[in-house]
Parts: structure tokens; sequence; C-alpha cells
């Protein structure tokens, strides 16, 4: 039996035509995984990964952080509880300084 997501998902455009298209397919998969199993479930706690509320321009963001191949990645997202139904936005994912440099970019738009 499926385990019904508790978020509903939605991802920026340039995250899909972007940033997947430059990492490795195992990591695209990694990333659809943590998307689908972790973000939709629990994106405050993220099922024990590490993660943060973020600060300044950011601080309405969290990021998720993962490490693939010995490489500092973040994925960084946003949480609404309202209006409903209740959704996690994820607006960038790349390697540390990249994905929080497209997050700025993305959130001011």
């Amino acid at each position: 039996m499926a385990i019904k997501s508790k978020y509903q998902l939605q991802i920026h455009q340039l995250v899909k035509t972007e940033d997947l298209s430059n990492l490795s397919e195992s990591l695209q998969e990694d990333f659809q995984d943590i998307c689908t199993t972790v973000l939709a479930q629990d994106p405050y706690r993220c099922l024990g990964f590490l993660n943060h509320p973020l600060k300044g321009r950011l601080k309405d963001y969290r990021t998720l952080e993962i490490d693939f191949d010995g490489v500092a990645y973040r994925l960084v997202y946003r949480i609404y509880e309202k209006p409903s139904p209740k959704r996690v936005f994820v607006i960038s994912f790349d390697q540390h300084d990249p994905a929080y440099d497209k997050a700025k970019e993305r959130a001011s738009r």
C-alpha cells in the first residue's frame, strides 16, 4: 500500500530544466526519492536528514543537506501550510554555494 503524501510537491521549472540536467543520473534518482519520501512526508524533520531553516534573503526557506560522493549539495525549499493543500516548493538543487545563489535569484522573481 502506498503512503499518502502529507504535502503536495511543487518543483520550480528551472530545477527541472537546469539543475537536474547538470547532475548525475544517480543523484537525479536520489532527488526524486527524497522529494517523494522525505519532503512530501516530513519537510520539517526530513526523516533524519540534516536540514535547517535559512536566514537573510531566504528566511522563509529551508535547506536539506545531501552529501554525494564527498560533495556537499543543498536542496532549497519552502513549506506552505496555507492555503490548503499544504505544499512544499523546491526552488533549487545544486552544490552548496550555487544552490543558494540560484535560490536567491529565483525567490526574488
